[in-house]
């Protein structure tokens, strides 16, 4: 929990179960249980392509394999609209605690443990599938960090430290709780109209199978599927800071729900993203930034009696692995404490840290020089390919709701080119809109300004 940049585990997994987690095994796994799949065109744009702008479906991952594959099969099936060769396919954010809630003995083909997680297996992880092209748009997670293990394909990251956050031009919308979406498209970046990305400081690297990648707090990144099917495991680690960003987090829910259901209230699914179930109301609203704000202030009295250095909080492991995880009605300082203590890790004091023993077996994601990162997908990659090449193959020889909405067009081709509309037509006239408002309104370091001054008021 010291390292303060991404890092690659090799030879960390040899014996895990769930190595023979790939697709196939899976479908068999699942025994036609049906899942979502968000469909997205594979088209070079300089936009993002955002959750809104996406179609889903619900298929079975037979027939998700069948589709993939060009299989006649699946002309008349769920997949019947979308030409595989023009679009692709992501079952993205399944958590294995609901996918196999009756087949729970598979928690243990995941073991976190030998990470020093003690007791954390699939049932604080979340499985991901894709097709070539799947990708999830540059953000950054607002709670804890991550550790991603490759199963099956490869999956390319471009990661960017926090540090770039400026550059990155961050939005809150689409909005959802917990995750801060950057307006570039990194790999094809539009710089005429983002000039500051040409500063970003991008670390690609290509994760293998039985590799893990470990994503450090509030660092941003955009992941994209290389292989023709490709499936991968996360689980989020808490941490003491996440106690903070749920109040950080409930005062942004609280301005952008107030000002865009203001806007329309009936154009909900323009800025809403579809992990989220609903807008909440206001009263809802403000009743979570109370309760945020009084288990931190508890949380905060309970640590100042243990006399801890401060500088240690941030790089604790904590107990649980939602990224998405709201404050309960009844919590306790105690309960507040126990998120961060549950696994048993000794924390070493930051001063005393030794050096991290980089090596063939923990490799550092390095960032790439700074002319390469404006290349996009074809960027040369970390100085250490060549070492992920030698162990690539030795293995084998942030909750999030689920409320999507399903969206059916008629003209599937025009897909990518939908646009979050304001709403108005006396909106989309001005020369500052709704969500240039909101860009700076809810733009990170206002939100934490705004926190700390909350946060100090109610001390008082």
């Amino acid at each position: 929990m010291s390292l303060q940049q991404p890092a690659i585990f090799c030879n960390m997994v040899f014996d895990w179960p769930v190595l023979h987690w790939n697709a196939k095994y899976l479908s068999e796994a699942l025994d036609g249980k049906t899942i979502q799949f968000r469909m997205g065109i594979k088209k070079k744009d300089t936009a993002p392509q955002f959750e809104t702008k996406c179609s889903y479906v619900e298929a079975t991952l037979e027939e998700f394999l069948a589709w993939s594959g060009g299989q006649p099969t699946c002309f008349s099936g769920p997949f019947s609209f979308y030409d595989s060769s023009k679009y692709w396919a992501y079952a993205d954010y399944k958590y294995i605690a609901r996918l196999f809630e009756d087949k729970r003995e598979k928690f243990k083909d995941i073991i976190w443990s030998d990470f020093g997680f003690s007791g954390r297996n699939g049932k604080e992880s979340t499985l991901w599938i894709g097709s070539a092209g799947a990708n999830t748009p540059c953000h950054l997670d607002s709670y804890g960090c991550n550790l991603v293990l490759q199963i099956q394909g490869r999956k390319r990251w471009h990661l960017f430290p926090p540090g770039d956050t400026t550059f990155l031009y961050p939005t809150r919308i689409p909005y959802e709780e917990s995750s801060i979406f950057s307006k570039v498209n990194v790999v094809n970046p539009d710089l005429k109209l983002f000039p500051m990305f040409r500063k970003a400081h991008a670390h690609v690297i290509t994760l293998n199978p039985g590799q893990v990648l470990f994503v450090p707090r509030h660092w941003w990144h955009y992941v994209e599927s290389v292989d023709p099917i490709t499936v991968s495991i996360n689980s989020w680690i808490e941490l003491d800071a996440d106690h903070r960003a749920r109040v950080e987090e409930a005062i942004t829910r609280t301005l952008v729900c107030a000002i865009k259901s203001a806007e329309n209230p009936s154009h909900v699914a323009a800025w809403l993203n579809p992990t989220e179930v609903e807008a909440t109301s206001h009263e809802t609203n403000l009743q979570y930034l109370n309760k945020a704000t009084s288990a931190y202030l508890d949380y905060q009295k309970a640590t100042v009696s243990e006399d801890r250095d401060p500088s240690t909080r941030d790089i604790e492991k904590g107990a649980s692995s939602s990224k998405r995880r709201k404050m309960q009605v009844n919590t306790k300082p105690e309960d507040c404490k126990s998120l961060t203590h549950e696994a048993g890790l000794t924390v070493v004091k930051a001063q005393k840290l030794q050096k991290i023993p980089f090596g063939v077996h923990l490799l550092p994601v390095l960032p790439q020089p700074q002319e390469a990162s404006m290349v996009g997908a074809g960027a040369v990659e970390s100085d250490f390919r060549d070492l992920l090449s030698e162990n690539e193959g030795r293995h084998f020889g942030k909750l999030r709701c689920t409320g999507k909405q399903s969206v059916m067009n008629s003209d599937y081709e025009t897909l990518a080119d939908q646009t979050e509309s304001d709403s108005t037509a006396n909106s989309s006239q001005m020369a500052i809109s709704t969500n240039d408002l909101l860009d700076c309104l809810v733009n990170p370091e206002v939100i934490s300004l705004v926190a700390g001054l909350l946060l100090e008021r109610e001390e008082v």
